[in-house]
Protein backbone atom coordinates (compact mmCIF):
# COMPACT_ATOMS: atom_id res chain seq x y z
CA UNK A 1 0.00 0.00 0.00
CA UNK A 2 1.24 3.92 -1.04
CA UNK A 3 0.18 6.62 0.90
CA UNK A 4 1.04 10.05 -0.07
CA UNK A 5 0.75 12.94 2.28
CA UNK A 6 -1.43 15.58 1.29
CA UNK A 7 -0.72 19.06 3.36
CA UNK A 8 -3.32 21.66 2.90
CA UNK A 9 -3.35 23.71 5.81
CA UNK A 10 -5.60 26.61 5.51
CA UNK A 11 -3.05 29.18 6.87
CA UNK A 12 -0.90 28.35 3.94
CA UNK A 13 -3.99 29.09 1.51
CA UNK A 14 -4.75 32.16 3.40
CA UNK A 15 -0.58 33.38 2.21
CA UNK A 16 -1.85 32.71 -1.19
CA UNK A 17 -5.03 34.66 -0.71
CA UNK A 18 -3.15 37.45 0.93
CA UNK A 19 -0.40 37.66 -2.14
CA UNK A 20 -3.56 38.01 -4.54
CA UNK A 21 -4.86 40.46 -2.31
CA UNK A 22 -1.86 42.72 -2.81
CA UNK A 23 -1.18 41.87 -6.37
CA UNK A 24 -5.25 43.57 -6.81
CA UNK A 25 -3.90 46.67 -4.49
CA UNK A 26 -5.90 45.04 -1.88
CA UNK A 27 -4.49 46.12 1.59
CA UNK A 28 -5.20 43.85 5.03
CA UNK A 29 -6.49 45.56 7.56
CA UNK A 30 -4.69 45.50 11.13
CA UNK A 31 -6.03 43.31 13.75
CA UNK A 32 -5.04 42.89 17.50
CA UNK A 33 -4.64 39.25 18.03
CA UNK A 34 -4.67 35.96 15.61
CA UNK A 35 -5.48 32.64 16.47
CA UNK A 36 -3.84 29.64 14.59
CA UNK A 37 -6.12 26.23 15.13
CA UNK A 38 -4.14 23.71 13.39
CA UNK A 39 -6.93 21.67 10.95
CA UNK A 40 -9.14 24.17 11.21
CA UNK A 41 -8.00 27.76 10.69
CA UNK A 42 -7.08 31.11 11.75
CA UNK A 43 -9.58 33.40 14.13
CA UNK A 44 -8.70 37.31 14.51
CA UNK A 45 -9.56 40.35 16.54
CA UNK A 46 -10.48 43.32 15.09
CA UNK A 47 -12.20 46.74 16.38
CA UNK A 48 -14.29 44.83 18.88
CA UNK A 49 -15.30 41.88 15.96
CA UNK A 50 -14.32 38.11 15.42
CA UNK A 51 -13.19 37.19 11.81
CA UNK A 52 -12.50 34.11 11.37
CA UNK A 53 -10.97 32.12 8.25
CA UNK A 54 -10.71 28.64 8.08
CA UNK A 55 -12.42 25.15 6.55
CA UNK A 56 -16.09 24.22 7.48
CA UNK A 57 -15.23 22.35 10.71
CA UNK A 58 -14.16 25.80 11.97
CA UNK A 59 -17.36 27.56 10.74
CA UNK A 60 -19.59 24.41 12.42
CA UNK A 61 -17.30 24.83 15.36
CA UNK A 62 -18.37 28.91 15.84
CA UNK A 63 -22.08 28.07 14.68
CA UNK A 64 -21.73 30.00 11.70
CA UNK A 65 -24.35 29.10 9.09
CA UNK A 66 -23.09 28.25 6.23
CA UNK A 67 -26.37 26.91 4.44
CA UNK A 68 -26.54 29.79 1.91
CA UNK A 69 -23.35 28.63 0.07
CA UNK A 70 -24.19 24.75 0.33
CA UNK A 71 -24.37 24.66 -3.39
CA UNK A 72 -21.81 26.12 -4.88
CA UNK A 73 -19.21 24.80 -2.01
CA UNK A 74 -20.15 20.69 -3.17
CA UNK A 75 -19.62 21.82 -6.83
CA UNK A 76 -16.13 23.52 -5.89
CA UNK A 77 -15.30 20.76 -3.56
CA UNK A 78 -16.22 18.12 -6.73
CA UNK A 79 -14.20 20.03 -8.76
CA UNK A 80 -11.31 19.27 -6.57
CA UNK A 81 -10.82 22.73 -4.93
CA UNK A 82 -10.38 23.84 -0.88
CA UNK A 83 -12.95 26.08 0.51
CA UNK A 84 -11.78 28.51 3.06
CA UNK A 85 -14.96 30.17 4.83
CA UNK A 86 -14.55 33.85 6.40
CA UNK A 87 -16.87 34.64 9.04
CA UNK A 88 -17.46 38.18 10.99
CA UNK A 89 -19.14 37.90 14.47
CA UNK A 90 -20.88 34.58 13.85
CA UNK A 91 -21.55 35.30 10.09
CA UNK A 92 -20.67 34.09 7.00
CA UNK A 93 -18.92 37.02 5.14
CA UNK A 94 -17.70 35.04 2.24
CA UNK A 95 -16.36 31.89 0.27
CA UNK A 96 -13.08 31.71 -1.40
CA UNK A 97 -11.78 28.36 -3.17
CA UNK A 98 -7.95 27.65 -3.37
CA UNK A 99 -6.35 24.46 -5.24
CA UNK A 100 -2.83 23.38 -5.86
CA UNK A 101 -2.46 22.15 -9.53
CA UNK A 102 -1.52 18.93 -9.80
CA UNK A 103 1.98 18.17 -11.10
CA UNK A 104 2.28 15.91 -13.99
CA UNK A 105 5.11 13.85 -12.47
CA UNK A 106 2.27 13.16 -9.55
CA UNK A 107 0.11 10.93 -11.78
CA UNK A 108 3.30 9.82 -13.59
CA UNK A 109 4.69 8.53 -9.77
CA UNK A 110 1.65 7.15 -9.08
CA UNK A 111 1.38 4.92 -12.25
CA UNK A 112 5.13 3.96 -10.94
CA UNK A 113 4.06 3.17 -7.91
CA UNK A 114 1.14 0.95 -9.04
CA UNK A 115 3.37 -0.86 -11.69
CA UNK A 116 5.50 -1.90 -8.47
CA UNK A 117 2.61 -3.30 -6.95
CA UNK A 118 2.03 -1.11 -4.13
CA UNK A 119 -1.21 0.73 -3.33
CA UNK A 120 -1.38 4.35 -3.00
CA UNK A 121 -3.62 6.73 -0.32
CA UNK A 122 -3.56 9.82 -0.21
CA UNK A 123 -3.81 11.48 3.38
CA UNK A 124 -4.83 14.60 3.72
CA UNK A 125 -6.99 17.30 5.87
CA UNK A 126 -9.60 18.73 3.00
CA UNK A 127 -12.76 17.23 3.06
CA UNK A 128 -13.74 14.33 1.17
CA UNK A 129 -15.39 15.58 -1.89
CA UNK A 130 -12.03 17.50 -2.81
CA UNK A 131 -9.85 14.22 -1.55
CA UNK A 132 -11.95 12.08 -3.91
CA UNK A 133 -11.76 14.58 -6.69
CA UNK A 134 -7.31 14.45 -6.45
CA UNK A 135 -7.61 10.98 -6.09
CA UNK A 136 -9.53 10.42 -9.19
CA UNK A 137 -6.96 13.28 -10.93
CA UNK A 138 -3.80 11.40 -9.67
CA UNK A 139 -5.18 7.64 -9.67
CA UNK A 140 -4.79 6.88 -6.48
CA UNK A 141 -6.27 4.40 -5.00
CA UNK A 142 -8.70 5.63 -2.39
CA UNK A 143 -8.05 8.84 0.21
CA UNK A 144 -8.38 9.60 3.92
CA UNK A 145 -9.77 13.33 4.39
CA UNK A 146 -10.24 15.34 7.09
CA UNK A 147 -7.27 14.07 9.00
CA UNK A 148 -6.28 16.43 11.71
CA UNK A 149 -2.46 17.36 11.85
CA UNK A 150 -2.18 15.25 15.28
CA UNK A 151 -4.07 11.94 13.52
CA UNK A 152 -1.79 11.28 10.81
CA UNK A 153 0.54 9.26 12.84
CA UNK A 154 -2.36 7.34 14.17
CA UNK A 155 -3.65 6.46 10.71
CA UNK A 156 -0.13 5.35 10.02
CA UNK A 157 0.13 3.15 13.26
CA UNK A 158 -3.73 1.74 12.33
CA UNK A 159 -2.20 0.56 8.98
CA UNK A 160 0.76 -1.21 10.59
CA UNK A 161 -1.54 -2.84 12.98
CA UNK A 162 -2.76 -4.31 9.90
CA UNK A 163 0.35 -6.08 8.75
CA UNK A 164 0.67 -3.10 6.08
CA UNK A 165 4.57 -1.80 5.55
CA UNK A 166 4.21 1.94 5.81
CA UNK A 167 6.14 4.55 4.10
CA UNK A 168 5.13 8.12 4.79
CA UNK A 169 5.94 10.92 2.15
CA UNK A 170 5.51 14.63 3.40
CA UNK A 171 7.19 17.96 3.98
CA UNK A 172 5.22 19.64 7.02
CA UNK A 173 6.10 20.05 10.32
CA UNK A 174 2.93 18.11 11.17
CA UNK A 175 4.17 15.25 9.02
CA UNK A 176 7.03 14.69 11.16
CA UNK A 177 5.28 12.39 13.84
CA UNK A 178 3.83 10.34 10.82
CA UNK A 179 7.23 10.39 9.28
CA UNK A 180 8.90 8.83 12.36
CA UNK A 181 5.96 6.52 12.83
CA UNK A 182 6.33 4.85 9.28
CA UNK A 183 8.53 1.96 8.11
CA UNK A 184 10.47 4.40 5.84
CA UNK A 185 9.97 8.30 5.81
CA UNK A 186 10.72 10.26 2.77
CA UNK A 187 10.85 14.02 3.40
CA UNK A 188 10.87 16.43 0.31
CA UNK A 189 13.99 18.07 0.04
CA UNK A 190 11.98 21.66 0.22
CA UNK A 191 10.15 20.72 3.05
CA UNK A 192 10.52 22.19 6.17
CA UNK A 193 13.96 21.11 8.66
CA UNK A 194 11.70 19.27 11.05
CA UNK A 195 10.00 16.95 8.54
CA UNK A 196 14.06 15.90 7.12
CA UNK A 197 15.53 15.37 10.46
CA UNK A 198 12.28 12.82 11.36
CA UNK A 199 12.46 11.21 7.82
CA UNK A 200 14.67 8.18 6.51
CA UNK A 201 15.04 9.74 3.58
CA UNK A 202 15.79 13.12 1.88
CA UNK A 203 14.49 13.60 -2.07
CA UNK A 204 16.57 16.42 -3.35
CA UNK A 205 13.97 17.24 -5.72
CA UNK A 206 9.91 18.41 -5.28
CA UNK A 207 8.87 15.23 -8.02
CA UNK A 208 7.46 12.51 -6.65
CA UNK A 209 8.41 10.45 -9.31
CA UNK A 210 11.89 10.12 -6.92
CA UNK A 211 9.94 7.43 -4.63
CA UNK A 212 9.40 5.12 -7.10
CA UNK A 213 12.95 5.49 -8.18
CA UNK A 214 14.05 5.23 -4.66
CA UNK A 215 12.32 2.29 -3.81
CA UNK A 216 13.29 0.55 -7.31
CA UNK A 217 16.81 1.62 -6.27
CA UNK A 218 16.70 0.17 -2.89
CA UNK A 219 15.53 -2.92 -4.24
CA UNK A 220 18.52 -3.30 -6.14
CA UNK A 221 21.07 -2.71 -3.74
CA UNK A 222 19.61 -5.58 -1.58
CA UNK A 223 19.58 -8.08 -4.21
CA UNK A 224 23.25 -7.26 -4.91
CA UNK A 225 24.27 -7.39 -1.37
CA UNK A 226 22.58 -10.87 -1.36
CA UNK A 227 24.28 -11.95 -4.36
CA UNK A 228 27.15 -10.87 -2.79
CA UNK A 229 26.65 -12.29 -0.18
CA UNK A 230 26.17 -15.82 -1.48
CA UNK A 231 28.85 -16.29 -3.77
CA UNK A 232 31.31 -14.69 -0.59
CA UNK A 233 30.19 -17.61 1.36
CA UNK A 234 30.57 -19.82 -1.51
CA UNK A 235 33.61 -19.14 -2.19
CA UNK A 236 34.91 -19.22 1.60
CA UNK A 237 32.82 -22.40 1.58
CA UNK A 238 35.08 -24.22 -0.22
CA UNK A 239 38.62 -22.31 0.11
CA UNK A 240 38.63 -22.25 2.94
CA UNK A 241 38.78 -26.17 4.10
CA UNK A 242 41.20 -26.82 0.92
CA UNK A 243 43.42 -24.09 2.36
CA UNK A 244 43.45 -26.25 5.54
CA UNK A 245 44.47 -29.06 3.80
CA UNK A 246 41.27 -31.20 4.05
CA UNK A 247 41.75 -32.75 0.47
CA UNK A 248 45.30 -33.09 0.89
CA UNK A 249 45.12 -36.94 2.79
CA UNK A 250 42.69 -38.11 0.38
CA UNK A 251 43.97 -36.61 -2.80
CA UNK A 252 47.43 -34.87 -1.64
CA UNK A 253 45.91 -31.43 -2.93
CA UNK A 254 47.30 -28.48 -1.60
CA UNK A 255 46.64 -24.89 -1.63
CA UNK A 256 49.62 -21.91 -2.67
CA UNK A 257 49.70 -19.28 -0.53
CA UNK A 258 50.11 -16.84 -3.51
CA UNK A 259 46.92 -18.92 -5.12
CA UNK A 260 45.41 -18.38 -2.31
CA UNK A 261 46.12 -14.49 -2.15
CA UNK A 262 45.50 -14.29 -5.62
CA UNK A 263 42.19 -16.22 -5.57
CA UNK A 264 40.93 -13.78 -2.24
CA UNK A 265 41.93 -10.91 -4.22
CA UNK A 266 39.59 -12.14 -7.65
CA UNK A 267 37.09 -12.57 -4.87
CA UNK A 268 36.62 -8.75 -4.55
CA UNK A 269 37.48 -8.15 -7.73
CA UNK A 270 34.08 -10.23 -8.75
CA UNK A 271 32.17 -8.47 -5.16
CA UNK A 272 33.06 -4.89 -6.36
CA UNK A 273 32.21 -5.60 -9.97
CA UNK A 274 28.68 -7.15 -8.99
CA UNK A 275 28.25 -4.01 -6.93
CA UNK A 276 29.46 -1.45 -9.87
CA UNK A 277 26.37 -2.66 -11.96
CA UNK A 278 24.07 -0.78 -10.02
CA UNK A 279 25.58 2.52 -12.38
CA UNK A 280 23.57 0.93 -15.10
CA UNK A 281 20.29 -0.70 -13.32
CA UNK A 282 17.39 -0.52 -15.19
CA UNK A 283 14.89 -0.10 -12.09
CA UNK A 284 12.02 -2.11 -13.07
CA UNK A 285 11.57 -4.32 -9.95
CA UNK A 286 8.06 -5.27 -9.05
CA UNK A 287 7.04 -5.33 -5.82
CA UNK A 288 7.58 -8.20 -3.34
CA UNK A 289 4.64 -7.89 -0.52
CA UNK A 290 2.88 -5.31 0.94
CA UNK A 291 3.97 -1.47 1.01
CA UNK A 292 3.04 1.74 1.53
CA UNK A 293 3.80 5.45 1.13
CA UNK A 294 2.08 7.97 2.65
Amino acid sequence: MVHIGHTAEDHLYIGKILQEAEARGIRPAPVDRVENLPGFGLVAQRTGSVIAAGNARLMEKLGVDTAPVAEKAAALEENGKTLLYFAENGALAGLIAVADPIKPSSEQAVTSLHTLGCKVVILTGDNARTADAVCRAVGADYAIAQVLPEDKEAHIRALQDKGEKVAMVGDGINDAPALTRADVGFAIGGGTDVAIESADVVLTGAQLTAVPQAIRLSRAVLRIIKQNLFWAFFYNAIGIPVAAGVLYPAFGITLSPMIGSAAMSLSSFCVVTNALRLTRQKLTSHCEGPCAII
